[in-house]
């Protein structure tokens, strides 16, 4: 009778969460303190007329990298920046504060003035 034996170290992979954690870890560090960037350009051309052109560009970066490579426009969009919703909203409110306050006076010049 034989026993069934094991297979060879090294033949296959380590299972999941012994050591690749660890390395997984590791390699999302990196990139994030780094910083990576994937660009590509999708072109379809039929006839040698440029029918649509779709240009790709990905960076995966930390925020503190992102930000010194110049890029924070999450800072400025309102869906994602409870400070950028608000100076929205404050501006939102100014401008249609001028607005009534404009109507408000052509209101007063259109109305006829009483007699003394």
């Amino acid at each position: 009778m034989t026993t069934p034996s094991r297979a060879a170290p090294g033949r296959f992979p380590e299972p999941y969460g012994q050591g690749s954690g660890a390395n997984l870890a590791d390699i999302l560090e990196r990139v994030l303190d780094k910083g990576i960037v994937i660009a590509g350009d999708i072109r379809i051309n039929l006839l040698d007329i440029e029918l649509l052109t779709i240009k790709l560009r990905l960076i995966v970066a930390s925020v503190d990298k992102a930000k010194e490579m110049g890029i924070d426009w999450w800072e400025s969009d309102p869906a994602l920046s409870s400070r950028a919703r608000r100076d929205e909203l404050t501006r939102e409110n100014a401008e249609l504060r001028e607005r009534l306050a404009r109507l408000e006076e052509l209101e007063r010049g259109r109305t006829p003035k009483e007699a003394p």
